[in-house]
């Protein structure tokens, strides 16, 4: 494996303009290529963006990237090989195993949670449910449609227009 510090800077090649590493933990990723089950030993890293394994190869290198935004959890383990960190992201398990410095694995798991819990509480909140006095409502003002659409001020589209927009509120 090349050092983590060539590691790095070969990463650091792959940021977006004004993307920021936060940290990063050395590891090996497990992963299937063209079918088969594979290993890679590279870098773990996370940035003010997405996690990145970035591994390099003798051709070239691999790299993966995860924004924030599809990482649904993120867990740490450890067997008797090191330590593993695991994600869900985008319907993926991602594992990253045989981590064996565990200051660099504190610092990279508070921050992949921080940016993962920031970007689930910047969600816009859930309308709530209509009360139950509104649906009675809905159900009056689509009469009331369909009385005008009986009484030719409204067409048969206007007033299914109408009816769907009303029937999605409750």
């Amino acid at each position: 494996m090349a050092s983590e510090r060539k590691l790095l800077e070969g990463a650091e090649q792959h940021m977006e303009p004004g993307e920021q590493i936060v940290s990063n933990v050395p590891g090996t990723y497990e992963t299937k290529i063209m079918g088969t089950d594979s290993v890679r030993s590279g870098l773990l890293i996370a940035t003010d963006r997405r996690v990145v394994f970035y591994a390099k190869k003798l051709t070239g290198y691999d790299i993966e990237s995860f924004p924030y935004t599809s990482i649904s959890s993120i867990d740490q383990g450890k067997n008797m090989m090191g330590h593993k960190v695991t994600f869900y992201a985008s319907g993926n398990k991602v594992d990253v195993k045989w981590i064996t410095d565990l200051e660099k694995l504190q610092r990279f798991m508070d921050s992949a949670k921080s940016h993962i819990h920031a970007r689930t509480a910047a969600k816009p909140a859930l309308q709530p449910p209509p009360t139950p006095t509104e649906a009675p409502d809905v159900m009056a003002q689509i009469r009331s449609l369909g009385e005008l659409r009986d009484a030719g001020v409204l067409t048969d589209q206007e007033f299914a227009a109408k009816k769907a927009e009303l029937l999605g509120r409750i």
